[in-house]
């Protein structure tokens, strides 16, 4: 960034949201000193001002060093034991699904899984082989024509018992 003071229609380094970079930018909107819309003057786009990723990642590294060489904390204040490992709920949810998918199907020889086919009529429990999605487990049976199969990726909502 320069350090001439900024004003509209002046240059400055900021992140394209749409080139994913950090590129030079012109300012075509501020409310005071500060810089609030550019335009990027590689792809034309216009966008909300977004500091340059490396001075992200430089204010990032600097509040790190200081929050370390502050006084230490100890490992049980953390309510959780460490925190390290932070997972939003999506993330969670996933990981839960994943534990039930691999819970259901551990230990299971590859001859107990059916090959699932429309025609075929499924029970809640039952293991099946997709050919695209792999294998599976019967979560539960919806209605006579549908069962939602739980797959590594997630649960999935399929057709059975179809003539």
């Amino acid at each position: 960034m320069t350090t001439k003071k900024l004003r509209t229609g002046g240059e400055v380094d900021a992140w394209c949201t749409k080139c994913r970079l950090d590129l030079t930018h012109r300012i075509i909107a501020m409310v005071g000193d500060v810089v609030k819309k550019v335009e990027c003057k590689t792809c034309m786009s216009h966008h909300l001002y977004r500091q340059p990723k490396s001075e992200r990642e430089n204010r990032a590294a600097a509040r790190a060093s200081a929050r370390s060489s502050s006084e230490p904390r100890a490992a049980s204040s953390s309510p959780r034991g460490g925190g390290a490992e932070r997972l939003t709920a999506a993330q969670r949810a996933e990981r839960d699904q994943t534990l039930a998918w691999e819970r259901a199907i551990a230990g299971q020889p590859s001859g107990a899984f059916k090959p699932y086919r429309v025609t075929l009529t499924f029970g809640e429990g039952e293991l099946i082989h997709h050919s695209k999605f792999g294998d599976g487990v019967v979560a539960k049976v919806i209605d006579r024509g549908k069962i939602e199969i739980l797959f590594k990726d997630g649960p999935r909502t399929m057709a059975h018992g179809q003539p």
